[in-house]
């Protein structure tokens, strides 16, 4: 499976906690070996965000991705609960 960063995700990221950013790498390495293991609590996205993806980092935090297709997935957003207001 590629994973790609957008800009965008690249900007949130940088801006990040420390903390935060460890748990991420964490997730991450879940993510990357099933992007729906129960641990992360994946998600369908609606409304304007329909086709996209979210998947929980903690409580608060989260990562927008989207599924090209089978191989490839687009993070494009992380943050707390206002990353959904793409």
């Amino acid at each position: 499976m590629k994973i790609y960063y957008s800009v965008k995700f690249e900007r949130k990221y940088k801006k990040l906690p420390k903390k935060i950013k460890e748990k991420i790498k964490e997730k991450e390495h879940i993510f990357r070996k099933n992007p729906f293991d129960k641990s992360l609590k994946t998600h369908k996205l609606s409304g304007k965000l329909s086709g996209l993806w979210a998947f929980s980092i903690d409580q608060k935090y989260r990562i927008i991705f989207e599924l090209k297709n089978k191989n490839t997935i687009w993070l494009h957003s992380v943050g707390d609960h206002s990353v959904y207001k793409f």
